[in-house]
């Protein structure tokens, strides 16, 4: 029996829903003027920066990108090399040449400076596994600051932080886990933030959320992406014509509307192979494909690997810690040397 899925009010606060963040890592750094630390490039990795106590500079290939002060939040969304430090131009140094100290395979502490001035920092490192996490990321730009004095959430958010420094100076029971829940609000709150009050004119993904017409069944494919779509029942969601509503949708969005689903789909069957332990036959059926051969196919057409492989990677990613996966990711960038302090 086919299901029917209640209406969207809000594609863009739906598309922030999946946002579920993993992969994550957090560190806690301790520094004293002078000093600079040298951040290399992650991919696929988001990483906030909150400073608690003092302040940061940010730079991207040596162009300053802003001051961090306590109350600021800052999102570097692609995972860019970047520099922090006490002041502009100073000598950074790398980052696994830092002294820290590991409480737990997702949260450390680090020193870094001379005699001067401290400054406090909480820092997060984020994978997102949901395709639609993704596809919001890559939209986002290279550097998010929020000042949090300029919000009207501005004494939640200085509560949050200050609850954040609290746990990560005393580091009790359960410290890690609210440090974890606490940031990961907080860089749900940057990117809505940056989605309601930037002024760079938005194309394609985000332009579709916000139509009337189109925002909402894309949510609804979103929701169901193991639902039977055609094109004639996405046209009937909208309530418009066949062949008006296949218009729209291509001139919104930059693509079909079928290709559109059967991408999404194909990143929603990703999840599954990687995330569980059912077999590629048995996503192949649950997607609607009537061999697994059809289904592969797709799968490496939108893809570009197989459902095997993408199954392997799945399996072998959840027999690491996420220490380890983000150390594998930075030490590529890192000439053999490992280790990971963020």
């Amino acid at each position: 029996m086919e299901i029917t899925l209640p209406p969207v009010s809000d594609p863009v606060g739906e598309a922030l829903h999946f946002l579920r963040m993993s992969g994550t890592f957090y560190c806690r750094s301790e520094f004293s003027e002078p000093w600079a630390l040298a951040l290399p490039p992650m991919k696929n990795c988001l990483i906030l920066h909150v400073v608690t106590r003092g302040r940061s500079v940010l730079e991207i290939d040596g162009t300053s990108r802003g001051l961090i002060e306590p109350g600021t939040l800052t999102l570097v969304p692609h995972g860019r090399g970047h520099v922090i430090a006490s002041a502009p131009g100073l000598a950074a140094s790398k980052l696994f040449e830092i002294p820290r100290k590991l409480l737990s395979e997702r949260y450390e502490t680090i020193t870094l400076g001379g005699d001067g001035e401290r400054t406090t920092m909480i820092c997060g490192v984020f994978q997102f596994d949901d395709p639609a996490a993704q596809q919001l990321i890559t939209l986002l730009p290279d550097v998010i600051t929020v000042s949090t004095w300029a919000t009207p959430q501005a004494q939640w958010i200085q509560s949050t932080l200050q609850m954040m420094a609290a746990e990560a100076l005393e580091m009790n029971a359960g410290g890690e886990t609210v440090i974890t829940r606490l940031a990961d609000i907080l860089v749900v709150h940057a990117i809505r933030h940056w989605l309601m009050h930037s002024n760079t004119n938005r194309t394609g993904w985000l332009t579709a959320l916000r139509d009337r017409q189109i925002g909402p069944i894309i949510s609804k494919v979103h929701r169901g992406p193991t639902r039977r779509w055609t094109l004639e029942s996405l046209a009937a969601e909208a309530s418009m014509s066949r062949s008006a509503f296949a218009a729209r949708f291509t001139e919104v969005v930059g693509e079909s509307a079928m290709r559109y689903v059967t991408r999404w789909q194909m990143n929603a069957a990703r999840v599954q192979l990687a995330e569980s332990d059912v077999t590629v036959a048995e996503v192949a059926h649950l997607f609607g494909y009537e061999s697994e051969a059809a289904f592969n196919r797709a799968f490496r057409r939108h893809l570009g690997i197989s459902p095997g492989a993408a199954k392997r990677v799945g399996i072998s990613s959840r027999k690491h810690d996420t220490r380890k996966i983000i150390e594998h990711v930075v030490r590529s960038k890192a000439e053999g040397k490992s280790g990971i302090a963020v």
